[in-house]
């Protein structure tokens, strides 16, 4: 799955659209996917300028962006929006920065009456870099704001 068909699938547009491929895919089950971490990302600018890190809640979104494509994947109610609950046990290993390729892999630990719960990973190179887990709902649009 490339740019252009992660875009009918999820919600978030560049700068904030933090998978740019998907290699792997089983809905409801797995997805593992590509982040190119680029120096002209906007977040470099400050976050530490002389010494650019990828910032560890940027590496969650990663994350949970290609959940997004594991819980609905062909995108097929507009209304409904899947909301990050929780973030759980999550460790940082080592930092990412400009020039890495980070490895994004999902797995469902569980998925029942609109919630799921996944395992996550982002590697560089085979190296973990961030591993955790992250929980979601569904919700709908309308609601989001009432």
């Amino acid at each position: 799955m490339n740019i252009l068909d992660i875009n009918k699938r999820i919600k978030q547009r560049p700068p904030f659209q933090m998978v740019e491929r998907v290699t792997e895919l089983e809905p409801g089950k797995y997805a593992k996917g590509i982040k190119c971490v680029s120096v002209n990302e906007p977040y470099f600018t400050g976050h530490f300028p002389d010494m650019p890190v990828m910032p560890g809640v940027l590496i969650i979104e990663s994350l949970a962006q290609l959940c997004s494509l594991v819980i609905d994947e062909d995108a097929s109610d507009p209304d409904t929006v899947y909301v990050l609950l929780k973030a759980d046990a999550f460790k940082f290993v080592k930092a990412v920065v400009p020039g890495d390729t980070l490895t994004l892999e999902a797995n469902v630990l569980m998925a029942a009456g609109g919630l799921y719960k996944f395992a996550v990973k982002a590697s560089v190179d085979g190296a973990v870099r961030a591993k955790g887990e992250l929980s979601f709902t569904a919700a709908s649009r309308d609601k989001l704001y009432s």
